[in-house]
């Protein structure tokens, strides 16, 4: 591995904005992973049920050195945790790379851009944007959806925002939002054909990168990847599919009965019936589709999902190979190389005054 982080993707300490790059609409590291064409790999947190800010950094800290970005999710499943904007401002300020999750099922319009322009003062530069499960899949079913706006109109409002300085209203705004907006996209579910062509709607709203639904059907995600190259949006939006280990078959069945738009063949739950020891089966299970997905044309990087097993996303990343010679940013890295720039600075400045003398 290569332990030397690129040097656009390092600022002066961990907590400070990148500089600006050419062509790029935010700081962030994720943005200059995919468009110096390394291959990216994102992961998402677990929320924690918990108000201690230790909760959020003692989870993140199995992904360090191994992911380019970490997903923040926004009451997934329709499930209360802590905050999505909450945890991306801790985990900025420890210098990660978080990916803020914006879900429309909770708030308006009026509250969105707010959090928006927060999110963006914060120093995160990602959002993905979700219209968000239905409340009756949740732990509050009583809760009112508010559902102002969906995740299209999402990418097109915060698109605005940012690249014409307007809110909805057409108010200006003074200082926009340096953001990389993306979308989620799940081509496991009919009907096939509408799922490349509904991401391309996605694309000409404002999406710059989408994350996909877990992909245990190679087949299928080739046949996606090809309408999606055909229609043209590779050339305009980094691809991410999403991938995680399955702990057995039992839990295979119970996710494709109930988590919604998740499609596991039978040969894979075969597959995990069969095995010795199911879990370590599942791990290399996950770790072949990863390789698979690599050599997709129009791919650009996974998208770890792995509950529960979060401590295994690191080992899962080293042993597919997909990052080949680079390592993604980690705190020891950042200091590392701070402190090189201060001795090679600090060997000038000596250089230059003995030559003066």
């Amino acid at each position: 591995m290569n332990f030397r982080p690129h040097p656009d993707d390092i600022g002066e300490n961990p907590w400070d904005p990148l500089p600006d790059l050419a062509g790029h609409t935010s700081r962030g590291r994720l943005e200059r992973v995919l468009r110096r064409g390394e291959f990216a790999v994102t992961a998402e947190l677990n929320p924690p049920d918990s108000a201690d800010a230790e909760d959020v950094y003692d989870r993140v800290k199995v992904f360090e050195g191994w992911v380019d970005g970490v997903n923040a999710t926004d009451g997934s499943g329709a499930n209360c945790h802590m905050s999505s904007i909450a945890i991306c401002a801790l985990l900025t300020r420890a210098g990660f790379s978080p990916i803020l999750q914006i879900s429309c099922r909770d708030t308006n319009r009026i509250g969105i851009q707010g959090n928006v322009l927060g999110a963006s003062a914060l120093g995160v530069n990602n959002i993905l944007c979700l219209t968000g499960d239905g409340v009756q899949t949740g732990d509050h079913p009583e809760a009112k959806p508010v559902f102002d706006l969906d995740s299209t109109s999402l990418l097109a409002t915060i698109r605005r925002m940012r690249d014409d300085r307007q809110f909805l209203s057409g108010r200006k705004i003074t200082t926009p939002p340096r953001v990389f907006i993306g979308a989620a996209e799940n081509p496991f579910v009919p009907p096939y054909d509408f799922r490349p062509v509904r991401l391309a709607k996605k694309v000409a709203a404002g999406a710059q990168f989408c994350q996909t639904q877990y992909c245990y059907d190679i087949p299928r995600l080739k046949q996606f990847m090809t309408m999606a190259r055909d229609l043209g949006i590779t050339e305009k939006c980094f691809i991410l599919v999403g991938v995680g280990p399955i702990a057995s078959a039992k839990t295979a069945r119970w996710m494709r009965s109930n988590v919604p738009g998740v499609h596991i063949p039978d040969a894979i739950i075969d597959r995990l019936d069969k095995a010795e020891k199911p879990k370590l089966e599942g791990k290399k299970l996950c770790i072949e589709l990863i390789q698979q997905i690599r050599e997709i044309e129009g791919v650009s990087g996974i998208h770890m999902m792995a509950y529960r097993q979060e401590e295994a996303v690191a080992e899962m990343v080293r042993d597919s190979g997909v990052l080949k010679d680079r390592k993604p940013w980690s705190r020891d890295l950042q200091h590392t190389a701070f402190n090189l720039q201060e001795r090679v600075e600090s060997n000038l400045d000596k250089t230059t005054h003995q030559t003066i003398e």
